[in-house]
């Protein structure tokens, strides 16, 4: 009926069999940013924060959120990631969150990063938002990945 990877003959939802396809290594990388007020700015990058080591707390759980994705997001398949790695740089506005993601498997770990960046930002925000709660959280998307069946993969400037 479709080509669609995650919809069966009939159109039914299903969970993509991989287990024919052969194990790589794969990366990925993922970003996002969440713009703040100068006061909210400062006050993490001073360590001020009302909530304690935003950037800290954040990187556990946008780690912790990586690990998880296959619980989140539906038809996703549970991975054992070998490395989960989360950075942050400031902006003249905002903080910017780079996660990466890695495995030698047989499917991508795209959506892994991604949710680590997600869950990251969104840490932030809860850990700051006694300070400004007009915060936004915007610009995440796929980097790059590498590894797999469609190969290299890399976002335009």
């Amino acid at each position: 009926m479709s080509k669609l990877t995650h919809l069966d003959e009939s159109g039914a939802a299903r969970m993509v069999d991989v287990g024919g396809k052969p194990a790589t290594q794969r990366r990925a990388v993922a970003s996002g940013r969440i713009t703040m007020s100068a006061e909210a700015l400062a006050a993490i990058r001073e360590g001020n924060a009302p909530k304690g080591d935003v950037l800290g707390t954040a990187r556990i759980a946008g780690i912790m959120a990586a690990k998880r994705t296959g619980e989140l997001i539906p038809l996703c398949h549970p991975l054992g990631l070998e490395a989960v790695n989360i950075d942050f740089a400031y902006e003249e506005d905002a903080i910017r969150v780079t996660a990466t993601a890695s495995l030698t498997g047989r499917t991508g770990v795209e959506m892994e990063a991604m949710t680590a960046a997600s869950v990251a930002l969104l840490t932030i925000y809860d850990m700051a938002k006694a300070i400004d709660k007009g915060m936004i959280i915007s610009d995440i998307r796929l980097i790059a990945k590498t590894g797999g069946k469609s190969g290299d993969w890399k976002a335009d400037a």
